[in-house]
């Protein structure tokens, strides 16, 4: 077996001074001596140089590519018009038109043009109207002043399970160590069970968050909102006259008695459009809160609850004032789309 080093490319400036020194006379042992090159290599450049009259590298080198630009912007156009086309599918054309190609070929060829494989983002199913009303909410509002952002208090419930989804968790860990403790997520039967909340915030900060016991009808709703809404205000210093309430479409938010409730309060209401999560930055705040309850590995639904309420009174006045002062992004997203669900 050969055990010599094997070197590196020549660079054009050591090329151009082999044939430089023999264009001067000297000997292909002298310059692979001046030059620390192999002969053979000198020779080799020199027999390029008088047959090309080149010494830079020559097209063709290689091997050849196994399908041709053709067939390349062939196979971007299928996954373009149909992205959750697989490779093997995309080889079954390619064969019935008379080219063949293996199904790793394709992937490459797509990973070359930017088109990785990726898991389809989970979006709200929207329809015609869903998209129309989400169009007209941001065209309506996209110009409105900072100030009208940051007196809005923005709110939604959110449910925290006591275990974690494997999925939205990852381990670094060898292959063998697969099931030591450290490296597993506990299963239980029914998931071990999880607490609603409910939570509001705004550019100044987080405001209230209660936990919701068994489960929320309007009149629960209702308090919550008597209890929470009003005291964030105050803690949050919205503007007394100005401040405005947001919340979803829920059932229990738009149900009769409730929105009768909230005339009698006289609060002003954000009307929201529909299936829209995107549009609320609280949904921001929720995944953080419930990676970091996660991290601290509550045993039983108590200490989750009580992790939520620490956790949240911990999330610093600058992450919520960034995502108010970069609402307006969010509009702008949704009209872009036309309506359709957006990054945020």
């Amino acid at each position: 077996m050969d055990q010599r080093k094997r070197r590196k490319e020549l660079s054009q400036e050591i090329r151009k001074k082999i044939i430089d020194k023999h264009v001067k006379g000297k000997g292909y042992k002298t310059i692979s001596k001046q030059l620390d090159v192999p002969v053979t290599t000198v020779a080799h450049i020199i027999q390029k140089f008088k047959i090309h009259g080149t010494v830079a590298n020559l097209p063709g080198r290689g091997r050849r590519r196994k399908i041709d630009d053709k067939s390349k912007r062939r196979i971007i156009r299928m996954v373009t018009k149909e992205p959750r086309k697989t490779s093997k599918e995309i080889q079954g054309e390619l064969q019935a038109q008379g080219t063949s190609v293996s199904d790793c070929t394709i992937r490459r060829c797509l990973s070359q043009s930017g088109l990785h494989g990726r898991r389809p983002r989970r979006t709200p199913l929207l329809k015609t109207n869903h998209k129309k009303a989400r169009l007209e909410f941001s065209k309506l509002h996209v110009d409105k002043p900072q100030r009208f952002w940051e007196n809005v208090l923005w709110t939604d419930e959110t449910k925290i399970e006591l275990f974690a989804k494997a999925h939205q968790l990852y381990v670094h860990r060898r292959k063998n160590e697969a099931y030591q403790e450290k490296n597993t997520v506990p299963s239980v039967k029914h998931g071990g069970g999880s607490v609603m909340f409910w939570g509001c915030f705004a550019a100044s900060g987080t405001g209230c968050l209660e936990s919701v016991q068994g489960t929320m009808k309007s009149q629960d709703y209702q308090g919550i909102l008597e209890r929470n809404v009003l005291a964030s205000v105050r803690k949050l210093g919205l503007s007394r006259r100005s401040w405005v309430l947001q919340q979803d479409n829920d059932p229990k938010h738009t149900a009769k008695n409730t929105q009768e409730w909230l005339r009698g309060k006289h609060w002003t209401i954000l009307k929201w459009p529909s299936m829209s999560p995107d549009l609320n930055p609280i949904e921001h705040l929720w995944k953080e809160l419930k990676h970091a309850v996660w991290k601290r590995h509550p045993s039983n639904l108590r200490q989750l609850e009580q992790f939520a309420h620490e956790e949240w009174a911990k999330i610093p006045a600058e992450k919520c004032r960034s995502l108010i002062d970069s609402y307006r992004n969010r509009l702008i997203a949704v009209i872009a789309s036309k309506g359709c669900a957006t990054k945020y």
